[in-house]
């Protein structure tokens, strides 16, 4: 049986990526026919074509993405076997990248980063804002090692990616946002109590987003705007969407401009100043975003990742 060296799986994963032979011995470090080669006489070696080449690029062929998906894993095993060398010779030492959505950043990457640095100060950290396709193509792509993402019940999920593994950490409550002389009293949560933990979990104020079919609505991220148009479908009609901004602080002074109403989950609230005139009306419990952590499969072995899932799930109780 023929050996697969890394190097090739490292080579097949860039094309993928890249689309072009050029720009994956770019990234890699390598020269144009450097890679070439390596992958001519891995082809001949394996008995298997590997790339298609084109005028425009390159693309994989069913076996070079059969072995490309197996790139992160390896890369992982080979990782957790450096940092397990390392803990056998005393060495407490390690790196993880993470990457989070906005609203995270501000609330459960802190005390992730926090319990990292007290319980793992030899693992060096980073962090990166994105949000949640962009955190998982960088995962894919090996440039971070833990997501933090969020997804919604009533968007239709994309196919599960075999070579990821998600972990569900709770739930994310979302509030209908809008000024105080536009909703009715009834089941209106007050200025005074509108961004508490309990106001944004009472059973007893709902908000009826069908009372807004003819306001003016602003939209988040891609992702949220789809699970607003769900939102809205869901209660019978489609929301006009005329200002677009991921900033909850920027959507909460919108609205306290009088310029439309909103969806906002409880972590964009709860590090956001609503102020007088601003009403914050928890929404169905059903439209609740899902608060996940992504890794690539098999990386939970490295020791510096397995700190940083210990880390992530211990802010889960910041979640519903």
């Amino acid at each position: 049986m023929e050996t697969i060296e890394p190097q090739l799986l490292r080579v097949l994963l860039a094309v993928r990526d890249g689309g072009s032979i050029s720009r994956a011995a770019a990234v890699l470090g390598y020269s144009q026919p450097a890679v070439s080669q390596l992958l001519a006489r891995a082809e001949q070696r394996l008995g298997h074509d590997l790339v298609l080449r084109g005028g425009r690029g390159a693309t994989l062929t069913e076996s070079g993405r059969v072995l490309a998906d197996h790139a992160l894993h390896v890369e992982a095993a080979l990782t957790a076997a450096r940092e397990d060398l390392d803990a056998v010779g005393g060495l407490a030492r390690g790196r993880v990248r993470l990457a989070g959505f906005p609203s995270a950043s501000s609330t459960l990457v802190p005390p992730v980063l926090a319990a990292l640095a007290a319980d793992s100060p030899g693992v060096v950290t980073s962090y990166v804002e994105a949000e949640p396709p962009e955190a998982v193509d960088l995962l894919r792509r090996g440039e971070v090692d833990v997501a933090l993402t969020f997804s919604h019940a009533l968007q239709e999920d994309p196919a599960s990616d075999p070579t990821l593994t998600t972990s569900a950490l709770g739930r994310d409550p979302l509030a209908l946002v809008t000024a105080a002389d536009a909703v009715p009293r009834d089941g209106t949560v007050s200025h005074d109590d509108a961004v508490s933990r309990d106001a944004l979990s009472r059973d007893d104020a709902v908000a009826d987003l069908a009372a807004f079919r003819d306001a003016r609505w602003i939209g988040g991220c891609p992702r949220c705007r789809g699970h607003l148009l769900a939102s809205c479908a869901a209660s019978g009609f489609t929301p006009e969407i005329v200002l677009e901004t991921d900033n909850a602080a920027a959507v909460v002074g919108l609205v306290a401009a009088g310029l439309g109403v909103a969806l906002l989950p409880r972590l964009a609230l709860s590090t956001t100043v609503v102020p007088p005139g601003v009403a914050v009306t928890p929404a169905d419990d059903a439209l609740a975003r899902r608060v996940e952590v992504v890794v690539a499969r098999g990386a939970d072995r490295v020791p510096s990742v397995r700190a940083a899932l210990d880390a992530v799930r211990g802010v889960a109780g910041l979640l519903a």
